[in-house]
C-alpha cells in the first residue's frame, strides 16, 4: 500500500484531497510539523511527503530540502501559492513531484493520484 505522509496544521483544508487518496487504497498518515515528518521519514519508508506551504517550524521548501538531503527516494510535494515559474525556480533541483494550490481539492488529490500510478504502477 502506498503511504503518504501529509504535514500540516490545517486538517480541514485537505479533507478532500484526503478523501480521494483514501478511496483510492492509500494510507494517509498525518502530523503537525516539519521536526515531526522528519522524524517519521527517518524511521518509516514513505512513499509521498506532502508538506503545506507553511508549518509552525519550517516552511514546505526547508522541509523538502532536508528530506531530500536525508532520503532522495522519497517523492515530495508541495503546497504554494507562488506562481508556476516562481515554484520551479524555488524547487528546482529537488525533484519534487508536483505543485499542489492552496486548500487543496478532490481534483488535486486525483493529479497526484494519477502521478503516483505512474511512478509505481499501481492499478486503478
Amino acid at each position: 500500500m502506498i503511504l503518504i505522509l501529509l504535514v500540516t496544521q490545517d486538517k480541514a483544508s485537505f479533507s478532500d484531497l484526503a478523501a480521494v487518496l483514501k478511496e483510492n487504497n492509500v494510507e494517509v498518515m498525518w502530523v503537525e510539523s516539519g521536526k515531526k515528518a522528519l522524524s517519521i521519514v527517518t524511521d518509516k519508508f514513505v512513499h509521498l511527503l506532502l508538506a503545506d506551504e507553511q508549518l509552525s517550524d519550517m516552511t514546505a521548501l526547508e522541509l523538502i530540502k532536508e528530506v531530500v538531503s536525508m532520503n532522495p527516494m522519497i517523492n515530495c510535494a508541495a503546497v504554494s501559492s507562488l506562481s508556476p515559474e516562481d515554484f520551479h525556480e524555488a524547487y528546482e533541483g529537488l525533484g519534487v513531484l508536483m505543485q499542489i494550490p492552496p486548500s487543496p481539492g478532490a481534483r488535486d488529490g486525483e493529479e497526484l493520484l494519477a502521478h503516483l500510478k505512474k511512478i509505481y504502477s499501481m492499478d486503478s
